[in-house]
């Protein structure tokens, strides 16, 4: 039996498995309190039930364990009820755990596959779990295909300065920044696609938001235009804030997340242009938005909101607006409450000559994007496309002090252990 399950009533007899979270002993009672997925309940083990007792009374804390007992009201206990045990049998028991005085950010990271344990962590991934699984609802029932790009790839998508090279074989690969790409190639058979997938960037950046290995949900669509793009991330946005509040409202409360200020998110989200948005953080000149600028953007905003019109060096695979051929029919759409950026998109360069000059225009080698190419020589159509950093997201939903809370094995510039 599930704890949840046993804190929704009284039970004569009931039978748990789980890990001890905290244990004590006081006047001839051994208190325990035992978790598992599910949530936490308090055991209590008289003297009287010597043997139970005697096995609540040596071990430590993470022992994993099995109870058996009455469950009865107890308005002192955690979920207002406990366990009278006449059973307690420690299935493995455990060394002094770690975790004792030494609570610091890199302790706790050195020894993330034990700290992983801990409440708010689990919290957290109740919730992941659920916007993955929210994400996949959102685009089935949007008639999208999930499929997968590759991940050893031979360029970039964007920067080639921050991608991993790898050996392969008597070759040299990278680890894939994006899926974009591929699904680009499988729209011409599929028509709309999209993936989860993770990503890869070498970027040397040690803010609260940057991870070195990330969870991408990209999407590709045929017919699709750089609006009708923005008007599905809303939809998607909206899907998943209210399906999770419906689903983990309980996690969301527990790590200190304010739902009602999520639950007045509705679409539609306003459309900042770009050279309004320099004009509001008072800059002269053109620049690439950084975590600051985002920040400024974002920290008064109530809901998330789109930057568009980027000036063409943005990318060279986005359209040009043929209203001002100096912007680009692209956006990124930006959390509110200065948390930045966590979706990238607009509409593709789909024209086979507007493709070569665009790869051209950014010095690239025409030879290492011949078969994303070739995609513009054969019925090519008009397509656009995102991609929403999930962690990101996530980081924003709990509204969480660092990325690497939303991801249970981080790995940053200084960090690849465990």
């Amino acid at each position: 039996m599930k704890i949840k399950e046993v804190l929704s009533r009284e039970f004569d007899e009931c039978e748990i498995k789980g890990w001890i979270y905290r244990i004590r002993n006081s006047g001839g009672l051994a208190f325990a309190v035992i978790r598992d997925s599910t949530g936490i309940i308090q055991v209590t083990v008289k003297k009287s039930a010597e043997k139970a007792y005697e096995s609540a009374s040596s071990a430590r804390i993470e022992s994993s364990v099995r109870v058996k007992g009455k469950v009865r009201k107890d308005a002192r206990a955690p979920g207002g009820y406990e366990i009278e045990c006449d059973e307690f049998e420690v299935i493995s028991p455990a060394e002094k755990f770690p975790i004792q005085k030494d609570w610091s950010e890199e302790h706790l990271l050195d020894i993330r596959h034990l700290s992983i344990r801990r409440k708010r962590l689990t919290n957290i991934f109740k919730i992941r779990s659920r916007v993955f699984k929210s994400l996949r609802d959102f685009f089935e029932n949007e008639g999208f295909f999930e499929t997968q790009g590759a991940m050893f790839v031979t360029s970039a998508g964007e920067s080639g300065s921050t991608l991993f090279k790898v050996p392969y074989f008597n070759k040299t690969a990278y680890l894939t920044q994006s899926s974009q790409f591929y699904l680009e190639a499988l729209i011409y058979s599929l028509e709309k696609v999209y993936t989860m997938a993770p990503s890869f960037r070498a970027e040397k950046s040690r803010t609260r938001r940057h991870l070195t290995e990330y969870w991408h949900c990209e999407a590709e669509a045929a017919w699709y235009s750089n609006e009708d793009m923005m008007k599905l991330e809303e939809k998607m946005i909206d899907w998943v804030i209210h399906d999770v509040i419906d689903t983990k409202k309980e996690e969301l409360e527990e790590v200190g997340r304010d739902v009602s200020v999520l639950e007045r998110i509705k679409p539609p989200f306003e459309r900042l242009r770009y050279r309004d948005a320099l004009k509001e953080l008072g800059i002269t000149e053109e620049i690439e938005f950084g975590a600051d600028e985002e920040r400024a953007l974002g920290i008064k905003r109530k809901k998330p909101f789109f930057v568009v019109d980027f000036p063409r060096s943005k990318g060279f695979y986005h359209k040009l607006n043929p209203e001002d051929p100096t912007t680009l029919l692209c956006h990124d759409m930006l959390a509110p409450e200065g948390y930045g950026e966590i979706i990238g998109g607009g509409e593709r360069v789909w024209d086979l000559k507007e493709i070569l000059s665009r790869i051209k225009e950014f010095d690239l080698n025409e030879k290492d994007y011949e078969w994303y190419i070739d995609l513009r020589r054969y019925g090519s159509v008009p397509h656009a496309g995102f991609g929403l950093g999930i962690d990101r997201f996530i980081m924003w939903l709990i509204k969480g002090e660092h990325i690497r809370e939303t991801i249970p094995f981080p790995r940053t510039i200084n960090r690849i252990y465990p």
